[in-house]
């Protein structure tokens, strides 16, 4: 790992029973979240199905919500103590301990990938290995589903856990296609009451 990754793990691992407790049901009070993480699900059942990834997991809730939804889906996280508590909660799915920039995946392993706000803490120069290394182990025609916090300019701001970025989602688009993705469509909502006050955006893309 890197050293920003190896930061970003020790602090996950600090926090992570009380994240787990604090975003357990998290989903239920997220109409519009639920419709695009269904969207997905049912664009890669169209394509055929097959594995999908839900990379930076954290304490396994949407990976669950994925098995849910009909994927056949696993999740990866590179903080040890999420992976526990993950194993522990979903005892019937498949966690490892990984990083989203040496994923121990097969070239076009995948069918799907989830990236539910965990590409938050990356630095900006850093972001392209991340698509990149998306790009390398999705199939062709394969779905990505990115959760990020949305604006512009590009800023870092102090998250609970770690530094992380604000985005402008035309931005992302811009490094994500140039790895390899087309926009498939996207989903920008306006911050619900107790929540940070920032956009929440959402893009589905598809490997080429």
């Amino acid at each position: 790992m890197t050293e920003p990754q190896d930061a970003t793990a020790a602090a996950y691992d600090a926090v992570a029973v009380l994240y787990a407790d604090l975003f357990r049901d998290e989903l239920d009070g997220l109409p519009l979240d639920r419709s695009v993480l269904a969207a997905f699900a049912d664009s890669v059942r169209a394509a055929g199905g097959g594995p999908v990834g839900d990379l930076g997991c954290g304490p396994g809730r949407v990976t669950a919500h994925l098995r849910e939804l009909g994927l056949d889906a696993f999740g990866v996280d590179l903080s040890p103590v999420m992976i526990e508590l993950a194993r522990r909660e979903y005892p019937e799915l498949r966690f490892e301990l990984g990083t989203m920039t040496a994923l121990e995946l097969a070239d076009g392993e995948l069918a799907g990938i989830l990236s539910w706000y965990s590409v938050i803490h990356a630095e900006p120069a850093e972001l392209p290995s991340y698509f990149a290394e998306f790009r390398r182990v999705l199939a062709p025609g394969g779905y990505l589903l990115l959760a990020f916090f949305e604006g512009g300019p590009l800023t870092v701001f102090d998250h609970k856990v770690a530094p992380a970025w604000r985005w402008p989602v035309d931005e992302l688009v811009e490094l994500a296609g140039a790895a390899g993705f087309t926009e498939v469509g996207r989903m920008l909502r306006e911050p619900r009451a107790g929540e940070r006050a920032f956009r929440r955006g959402h893009l589905l893309m598809q490997s080429q």
